[in-house]
């Protein structure tokens, strides 16, 4: 009888823990209001089929063969995404420690005891007195009446979808990182090959001019400042040698690894593969697909689960102790019916007074929701402005690559009627040189236009949030 009624009390116990495990003092979630303004400063361009930018892989829009291995290679080796990827693992063993509480603790005991005294034993033995035990009890298991066990588990879970979402952050960050790098690197060495050929040009014009100076035809001036050209254009090299060396190895930094011997042969900047017109959407698609704005939306969830904590605090707690087991002074007969024992303790704790700690800690609890709202807030204001920035730049970008390639055209044509010009004696050489420095100079910003243009679909690739669903 008295086992019926313990199996009975131990039932309608868990069954009011489970029916008050759903509920808790947390405040209700309501997003906050979008902080920005509901459309673009520069229009943007749809796709036919309305495909969302999140929803296109970065192999989608980054088609250059020998890039896409690279990307490959940084996803595979990259340090601060394998990081990133073992912090969501940390997290989650975390939220599977602040959920633990939720069920009792259950713990199987076995003990001997042996013991004796001089008093009660003849001189000539030492016979202890044996006692076995054997328990299955429940160790102070708090039932959560009140949410405070469900709150914190609550905001671990919501501090874990935001270390995954962290994780999708740093994973577009790292494809647009890489792309950038790699577009840098391709144009400096586009530079350096620039710079090698005006050296070329720059030492047979010096020979021209040093030949023409020995035979009397060409001034002391005119030779000095071929020469000096000579030297600019080596200082050029030099220059360039050294920039590209150092984007190498941001590269490569990057990658994780070395770059791979038998990758794809790079493509001229002009010919590289990209996807330009990318699918901006408005600025609350942003809230749904960009990583970074989702991680502080989860993080303020999990600020104001803690405050449910905080208010449960307030309240009493109920802790659970159990065990029922065997007992007997003979090892044999440990299991016999007569041995079972068992043991109920509930304790109640209602807190009276704590010096306002409770309080204060609730306080704690509701500034710090009120820090991630301003933090969710500035991560949207941040995302507007770089998507902005960025389509204002793509706006411009093709007709500044147009007018410089143009301009290229013309300084190319106007430097081999400057050629034809001096050969013939008809212009002086500071025509001619003239003609030459601009070419130069034109060949140079066309190739950092080039840049630009591929760097910008990198940068609003990322901006817009695309690719991390892949």
């Amino acid at each position: 009888m008295v086992e019926s009624r313990s199996r009975f009390l131990i039932v309608v116990v868990i069954g009011v823990t489970l029916a008050a495990a759903g509920c808790t003092m947390a405040p209700t979630y309501i997003r906050p209001d979008l902080p920005v303004a509901e459309s673009y400063p520069s229009p943007t361009t749809e796709p036919a089929d309305g495909a969302s930018a999140s929803e296109l892989g970065w192999r989608e829009v980054f088609g250059d063969q020998r890039l896409q291995a690279l990307l490959a290679l940084a996803i595979e080796n990259n340090r601060d995404l394998r990081i990133a990827a073992l912090n969501v693992e940390r997290v989650q063993a975390l939220y599977r420690i602040e959920r633990a509480p939720l069920l009792p603790n259950v713990n199987a005991t076995g003990t001997a005891t042996y013991q004796g005294t001089s008093q009660s034993l003849p001189s000539s033995s030492f016979l202890p007195t044996e006692q076995y035990a054997v328990n299955l009890g429940v160790t102070s298991w708090e039932l959560d009446f009140f949410g405070r066990i469900r709150s914190l588990s609550d905001a671990a879970l919501e501090r874990y979808f935001a270390t995954a979402e962290a994780r999708r952050s740093v994973h577009l960050s790292l494809v647009a990182q890489v792309a950038t790098a790699y577009f840098q690197e391709r144009a400096l060495a586009e530079q350096l090959e620039l710079a090698k050929l005006t050296l070329e040009v720059q030492a047979s014009s010096f020979e021209i001019t040093r030949r023409a100076f020995e035979l009397g035809t060409a001034s002391e001036l005119d030779l000095r400042t071929s020469e000096s050209q000579v030297e600019t254009a080596r200082f050029n090299l030099f220059f360039y040698e050294q920039r590209h060396a150092r984007a190498q190895n941001a590269l490569v930094l990057l990658l994780g690894t070395s770059i791979p011997p038998d990758l794809p042969a790079p493509a001229p900047l002009e010919e590289s593969v990209i996807l330009a017109e990318l699918p901006a959407g408005l600025p609350s698609d942003l809230l749904q697909r960009r990583p970074d704005i989702l991680a502080a939306e989860h993080e303020l969830m999990a600020a104001s689960a803690s405050i449910g904590a905080a208010r449960a605090a307030f309240f009493p707690s109920i802790t659970l102790t159990g065990s029922a087991g065997y007992a007997s002074t003979d090892l044999g007969d440990l299991f016999n019916g007569d041995n079972f024992g068992w043991s109920f303790a509930p304790r109640i704790n209602l807190p009276i007074f704590t010096g306002g700690a409770l309080r204060a800690n609730l306080e704690v609890s509701e500034v710090s929701q009120s820090i991630e709202v301003a933090r969710y807030e500035r991560s949207i204001q941040s995302a507007f402005r770089e998507v902005a920035d960025a389509l204002v730049a793509r706006r411009t970008l093709e007709e500044q690559l147009q007018a410089q390639t143009v301009r290229a055209q013309a300084d190319q044509r106007r430097y081999d009627l400057a050629d034809l010009r001096y050969r013939a004696g008809i212009d002086r050489y500071v025509t001619f040189l003239q003609a030459q420095r601009d070419l130069y100079e034109a060949q140079r910003v066309l190739i950092d236009v080039h840049l630009e243009r591929l760097a910008n679909t990198a940068d609003l690739y990322r901006a817009l949030g695309g690719g991390w669903q892949e």
